[in-house]
């Protein structure tokens, strides 16, 4: 694959501006998308480079036909991708559905707005759900919660291979603040890194005769009798199960002798881990475990925590009303764990808020 980057090399640039570096690293070769903020300069920043390196952009006439794009394109063998946010994170839901569907290696980028409707351009994490569940099917995606820009690189690299490996699509969820703001990040080529990318393949036009040279293959997404959705959507769950213990992700932060765990998701995390050593300093044992996959969600291993730590007190803190809680109270179900909560939908959160509602508790 040809090196976009080269020499590893120090950059600050905006989280939107990493995301396209870091799809032609990942030697994405065409882009499909609908501008909507606060994702815009994921194509303007792609539509600057990509042509030096031979890569192609189409401006679809709206959301739904940039989904379906992406769609062809895979299809054809063409590592692909698109980005969204808000009123067209939940116009692609259709051609998302189709996607989990027919298993086709599509990967988005996801930087989450307010809502309802239009909401605000500016920040939130209002878009889990519609992410992680959205859509006509039971959710055999895989959602990457990134936090830093550093983490935008990071899985959008890693989200073609996810994808072209275990052909479900995968999304990388953003968010307002990250897409727009700068901090410093380590660009790199991935063969440096030790990671060699998937080599996309044609999925449809095969050579051969089916039946003699190769078995037929089949992309649905619909079916006339319930018995065969049933069978597929079983098959699917046994794969996605078994695929999950290979892609899950998370992290825990001073949990080992915790009072109280807080958790939280995204760009929230950054607040989370400075509240935990702002209170580990005020006396208070304060622990902090980050799912990085919200879909499959680290569910057995935060039980597993949980029972190991017996905390007094759970935390959940996120900039939704309670869409991640939703996510965290489906896994631990059955724990006798006092669950507090931190909701500002739409609202930035820092440590100083956790840190607050935290003494409140004790």
């Amino acid at each position: 694959m040809e090196k976009i980057i080269g020499e590893t090399k120090k950059a600050f640039i905006t989280g939107n501006e990493a995301v396209a570096w870091a799809a032609l690293a990942a030697g994405a070769d065409s882009m499909f998308g609908y501008p909507i903020t606060p994702q815009n300069e994921v194509m303007h920043y792609w539509t600057r480079i990509s042509p030096q390196y031979s890569r192609s952009f189409l401006q679809t006439e709206d959301e739904i036909s940039a989904g379906f794009t992406v769609c062809g394109a895979v299809q054809s063998g063409k590592k692909s991708f698109t980005a969204t946010a808000g009123p067209g994170n939940v116009l692609m839901q259709e051609p998302f559905g189709m996607a989990e569907a027919m298993r086709l290696p599509l990967v988005a980028i996801i930087q989450q707005r307010g809502g309802p409707s239009s909401g605000t351009v500016i920040y939130s994490q209002q878009e889990v759900t519609l992410t992680a569940y959205g859509g006509n099917g039971e959710g055999h995606r895989i959602v990457y919660s990134t936090s830093t820009h550093q983490e935008i690189y990071d899985y959008t690299i890693k989200a073609f291979n996810t994808a072209w490996k275990y052909r479900f699509p995968v999304f990388v969820l953003g968010d307002g603040y990250q897409a727009k703001m700068r901090e410093p990040l380590e660009m790199y080529d991935p063969e440096d890194k030790g990671i060699e990318m998937i080599t996309p393949y044609p999925l449809i036009g095969l050579g051969g005769k089916i039946g003699v040279d190769r078995e037929p293959a089949h992309f649905c997404n619909i079916y006339s009798m319930e018995e065969e959705l049933y069978d597929v959507v079983m098959q699917f769950e046994q794969d996605y199960e078994a695929m999950s213990r290979d892609v899950i992700e998370y992290r825990e932060f001073f949990c080992e002798d915790a009072d109280i765990i807080i958790l939280a998701h995204g760009v929230v995390s950054r607040a989370a881990e400075d509240a935990v050593l702002i209170l580990r300093d005020m006396g208070i044992k304060a622990g902090f475990f980050r799912p990085i996959t919200l879909r499959p969600f680290p569910g057995q291993q935060l039980r597993d925590m949980l029972s190991q730590v017996k905390p007094q007190k759970i935390l959940v803190a996120e900039s939704a009303m309670g869409q991640f809680a939703k996510l965290v109270k489906n896994e631990i179900y059955g724990e006798n764990i006092p669950l507090e909560t931190l909701f500002k939908p739409g609202m930035g959160i820092i440590d100083h808020d956790i840190v607050e509602k935290v003494r409140s508790i004790f």
